[in-house]
């Protein structure tokens, strides 16, 4: 067994930390050992006085695997700073460590451009180490990590039910000595055996025991330890052999490897390689390379990449009972997402209110009924992304969309009562004067959706009375009057005049004025008497109505005239006049018909100021309330690019200024309102403009002086801790004297560097300085300096800081350019003056550009006149400080002096010469010595980069005479031009002579003979062709073509062509009249030869057309 590690400290106390490099001020032990079942706590401190910004902190496990997903009540993450140390303090809490913990972990800090990162162990022990270890316990998957997959053995030990034979219990083996000792391919067997399912959790804990290194006598490079690759990629194993012939064997989790399109295995030379296509979760493994009896071993991590979140997730405004959808998009098909309600994790097996749906990258979170528990805040969470929306339930209000008329009938008429309210599930019941109505055969009671209907057939005079519809549990109740119209029959002389007899009570609100409400039914029933029967007339205004069907009509009976107005409408609100005549007289009536309405939509929605998590939306009310006064408004709230509006309130709003408030800063949303009267609710007003809910930054940090002169100050910060969503747009920086309120602007326009000076101070003065950040949300709060600065420039001596590179000899070539940037410090500004050799530079030689920190000494084009020594002079008042720089300018030398040929002897040659009298202003460093015979003139190098003025050319040939040259180098190279010896070395011959052997020469004299005779040839007329032979003689024979044996001329028809004795006549375009003999004839003096072929032209026939 390995010796166990020091065990990490339990809740209350910290890990040991290590020693530190980089940006960690405290680290996590690089091994903790942890007791199953406790709490562990790990610590991660970094300094950020370096850092412009904040920095960020990822607590990983294994090589990808982000644990802030994990965040939960088995890991808890937090994070403290102090503002005094400015350090951060990052913690990681694992409540009651399972095994499944155990792993490799890795903390990882950035901030802007540094980075550093920590690597720590996890091991679990079990909680009695004085026990006897259970291996089965122990790797049994109590809780599966993400680093550990589902392996079940159920299978394979179907065929250890049967009933055995009791054994003898056999001697305990120790299963890790067991296990050190087999061959992978064995590990599973074992595991079977003695009851381990975790095998990948065996494996891991395998490695970690300490083995005996090994020399391997296969391997000249063993694999890597480990290789990482995103899911989808290609990876390449390689190792290399000793033995280039041997034949290897890969193997996967202990089984072999065999060759296919997704693994394939390559051998080049002693480089043995596999390389894994398109890399899968399946192919996270460990991997072996097996030469015989020695191997090497390594693991593969696959790294799946982030998932990231499309589409946010909207908040809901609902009212008990309603289904709720949190839907949001992902960016892969098949990933991961968790959901949370609150702190805690949504379970489809635990949480049977919940339904989770997948669609391809849609993932849906559904509550079926929304309660009063169910309001909160939902997360949604992946390994690259986060959401969050707001659940918002309030309690089922019941509004009434239809209110009951009182109605006015006559006997055995059918009167009918008639309401709608919002909720189409809504029973209730029908009183009369405070009695239930049970139904009969001339009262019937209906409930179609919203609708609840009364309905009494044959009304009779006990019928009257107040009726009353209350809803099942609600608190509410609608009532109408239901008014009997007895007609009576009276005995009156025959001559009676008319009368009108109107019933002020139903919807008359004050005498003769009637209320309707829009898009109801109007129907008005006036009694009238007279004898004879009186004559009927309806107006409206000036405007008689005399229609008797249609939307507005009259209705006549005997002693009653009925007004109609089918869906009221606001053009037919009005006074209307019923005048009713008969011999013996008139009778008028005058009615005000008032038709009210919904209000119209309020209009100007938009949105005056915003916070972090707020806004501030006004509207004006609209310019028709609908004829009753404006109750109040209802708002409405949605994200851009959303189409679910939420509601904010349910109560009436009576302000026209409303603050929406729990909303998320850097998100666009959309606000419209509705305006509300005793009728109902008004059609939406227009979305407001999308506005974002952003907050002012922090303010300013490290805001410190940096320079004081007489009349300025110069201000250094650094950007805020916090900016937000808002952005930051610049700084403004103002001052104030002591003891002044007063604060004067310093910056016209915003600064957007992270400096100021301030300009036009008076001297002496003590200012109080202070930087605001501004961003579109508005100023942030202020960073002030803790005391007044006194404006007055503080002496400080002249030095130069002359750069290390020019405190020695500065070299630069003829023609290159010069540019010496010289810093020096000194309050006030000091007076920097250049000497050249003790004299004033001449400016038309070298430019000088001085500022209040550096001097610049530029030459465009350095010359040789530009060498010398250079003084730069600080001065202020009566100090000074002074530097010198020696610049040299060099070029390439001249040609040495004098070069001769001192010596010659055997096959050498000794040669001197001089110096060049011109060194390019530098040190000569060598010399390249050439030689050339005289007879070819062609140079060759002797010597180069010789250092001495003289040299002895050896190896010469001997007869040969050659002459020499020398070049002078330096710094620049070689010399433009040589230096030749005057003299020459010859080297004699020592008494060899030359006997050639005797030659006969070969006579080469030949009668002409062709080689290749003229072949018989059959063509088309018209396109061109050519006869080839080939002949030899010497001396070169002459040619003559001939057709039909004559000679042919300088005919353009033909072209005559010779190439090394092959004779060719080019014929272009040939007709039948060229057809015959055609014959070669080659002559010379010492004979001829003839040959000769037949050329047949014939004509293309042409098929006739069928």
């Amino acid at each position: 067994m390995p010796e166990p590690v020091p065990a990490a400290k339990p809740e209350g106390g910290e890990p040991e930390s290590t020693e530190l490099t980089g940006l960690f001020v405290e680290k996590p032990p690089e091994q903790v050992v942890a007791i199953a079942g406790t709490d562990v706590t790990f610590i991660a401190r970094v300094d950020s006085t370096t850092l412009a910004r904040k920095p960020t902190m990822k607590w990983l496990k294994g090589k990808w695997l982000d644990l802030a997903s994990k965040a939960g009540k088995h890991m808890q993450f937090k994070e403290t700073y102090d503002r005094n140390t400015k350090i951060y303090t990052y913690e990681m809490k694992i409540i009651k460590v399972v095994p499944g913990d155990a792993g490799g972990y890795r903390c990882e800090v950035t901030a802007k451009d540094k980075c550093d990162s920590t690597t720590f162990e996890i091991s679990v022990e079990a909680a009695h180490q004085e026990e006897k270890e259970d291996i089965l316990s122990a790797f049994k998957r109590a809780d599966a990590g993400e680093d550990e997959g589902d392996l079940d053995f159920s299978a394979l030990l179907k065929a250890t039910k049967k009933r055995k034979k009791p054994e003898e219990e056999k001697p305990q083996i120790d299963v890790w000595e067991l296990l050190k000792n087999a061959h992978p391919s064995e590990y599973e067997k074992i595991a079977f055996e003695y009851g381990i399912t975790d095998l990948r959790g065996m494996l891991k804990r395998l490695k970690k025991m300490t083995v005996e290194p090994k020399h391997s006598e296969a391997f000249l490079k063993k694999l890597e330890s480990c290789y990482s690759v995103e899911k989808g990629k290609k990876i390449v194993l390689t190792c290399e052999v000793v033995d280039p012939d041997v034949q290897v064997k890969w193997l996967k989790n202990g089984q072999e490897i065999k060759p296919s399109a997704k693994y394939i295995m390559e051998a080049n030379g002693n480089i043995r390689t596999l390389t894994i296509n398109k890399a899968s979760l399946a192919d996270d493994a460990a991997y072996e390379c097996v030469v015989g009896e020695d191997k090497c071993f390594t693991e593969v991590f696959v790294k799946e990449p982030p998932v990231t979140i499309t589409k946010l997730m909207d908040d809901y405004h609902v009212v008990v009972g309603e289904r709720v959808e949190f839907e949001i998009e992902v960016s892969e098909e098949g990933a991961h997402v968790m959901w949370f309600f609150e702190d805690q994790e949504l379970h489809k097996e635990k949480d049977t209110k919940y339904r989770f749906k997948k669609d391809g990258k849609k993932h849906t979170l559904i509550i079926q009924e929304a309660t009063l528990e169910d309001i909160g805040m939902y997360h949604a969470w992946t390994n690259g992304g986060h959401t969050k929306g707001e659940l918002e339930v309030e309690e089922k209000q019941l509004e009434v969309l239809q209110d009951i008329a009182d109605l006015t009938v006559k006997a055995t008429d059918q009167a009918v009562f008639k309401c709608e309210v919002s909720d189409d599930k809504v029973t209730g019941k029908w009183y009369k004067d405070g009695v239930e109505v049970l139904p009969s055969d001339r009262i019937k009671m209906t409930h179609i959706g919203r609708f609840h209907r009364l309905t009494i057939d044959n009304v009779k005079p006990e019928d009257a009375g107040d009726y009353t519809f209350v809803p099942d549990g609600y608190a509410l109740s609608l009532s109408a009057k239901l008014n009997f119209l007895e007609i009576k029959i009276d005995y009156v002389p025959r001559q009676d005049p008319p009368k009108i007899h109107l019933d002020t009570t139903g919807n008359m609100v004050s005498q003769n004025t009637i209320i309707v409400v829009a898009g109801n039914k109007l129907r008005l029933d006036v009694e009238i008497t007279g004898e004879p029967a009186p004559t009927v007339v309806w107006s409206k205004g000036d405007q008689p109505v005399t229609e008797a069907t249609g939307r507005v009509r009259v209705e006549s009976r005997k002693d009653l005239s009925c007004f109609v107005i089918e869906g009221a409408e606001r053009d037919d609100e009005g006074n209307y006049t019923i005048c009713v005549t008969n011999p013996a007289g008139e009778d008028k009536a005058v009615l005000f018909i008032k038709i009210v309405d919904v209000p119209d939509p309020p209009e100007h929605v938009k949105c005056t100021s915003v916070g972090e998590d707020c806004a501030t939306v006004i509207w004006e009310p609209p310019k028709f309330d609908g004829g009753a006064p404006i109750k109040g408004y209802l708002m409405e709230r949605k994200k851009k690019g959303s189409s679910r509006w939420t509601k904010l309130n349910f109560d009436v709003y009576e302000s026209t200024t409303y603050e929406a408030k729990r909303m998320i800063e850097g998100v666009l949303y959309e606000m419209r309102v509705f305006a509300v009267n005793s009728i109902g609710l008004s059609p939406p007003s227009l979305s407001s403009k999308p506005f974002m809910p952003i907050a002012p930054t922090s303010e300013p940090t490290r805001l410190t002086v940096h320079d004081v002169t007489d009349s300025t100050c110069v201000l250094k910060w650094l950007a805020p801790e916090k900016i937000g969503a808002g952005g930051l747009d610049g700084y403004v920086i103002e001052y104030c004297k002591e003891g002044d309120t007063e604060w004067v602007v310093a910056n016209q326009d915003l600064c957007e560097k992270q400096g100021f000076t301030v300009r036009g101070l008076p001297v002496g003065e003590k200012i109080n300085f202070r930087v605001v950040a501004v961003n579109i949300a508005g100023r942030s709060p202020p960073a002030t300096l803790q005391q007044p600065v006194t404006i007055r420039e503080i002496m400080e001596h002249p030095k130069i800081r002359l750069p290390r590179d020019l405190r020695t000899k500065y070299i630069r070539k003829v023609g290159e350019k010069i540019n010496l940037t010289i810093p020096f410090q000194g309050k006030p500004r000091p007076v920097a003056t250049w000497y050249k050799d003790g004299q004033p530079i001449d400016p038309k030689m070298v430019n000088v550009r001085n500022s209040n920190v550096d001097s610049i000494l530029f030459i465009r084009s350095a010359e040789r006149e530009h060498s010398g020594k250079y003084e730069l002079v600080l001065q202020i008042e009566n100090m000074e400080d002074r530097a010198t720089i020696e610049i040299r300018i060099v070029e390439k030398p001249g040609p040495p002096a004098r070069v001769k040929v001192t010596d010659v002897w055997g096959f050498n040659a000794a040669l001197e010469w001089d110096p060049p009298t011109d060194d390019g202003n530098c040190e000569i460093t060598g010399y390249t010595i050439q030689k050339a015979d005289m007879k070819t003139k062609e140079w060759f190098t002797v010597y180069e980069h010789n250092r001495r003025t003289n040299c002895t050319a050896s190896d010469l040939i001997m007869g040969n005479e050659y002459m020499f040259r020398v070049y002078s180098e330096n710094l620049c190279g070689l010399s433009e031009e040589p230096r030749n010896s005057k003299e020459t070395a010859v080297i004699a011959k020592t008494g060899l002579q030359y006997k050639p052997n005797p030659y006969k020469e070969k006579d080469m004299n030949c009668v002409p003979k062709f080689t290749q005779p003229l072949v018989d040839r059959s063509v088309v007329a018209g396109y061109s062709t050519a006869i080839s032979c080939s002949v030899r003689g010497f001396p070169k024979p002459k040619i003559v073509w001939m057709k039909n044996k004559m000679i042919i001329g300088g005919d353009a028809k033909y072209l005559i062509q010779n190439n090394q004795g092959v004779l060719t006549l080019n014929i272009r375009k040939p007709s039948t009249f060229d057809g015959g003999k055609y014959s070669c004839l080659a002559v010379n003096e010492l004979g001829q030869d003839e040959v000769e072929c037949k050329l047949d032209v014939r004509v293309p026939v042409l098929e006739e057309k069928k």
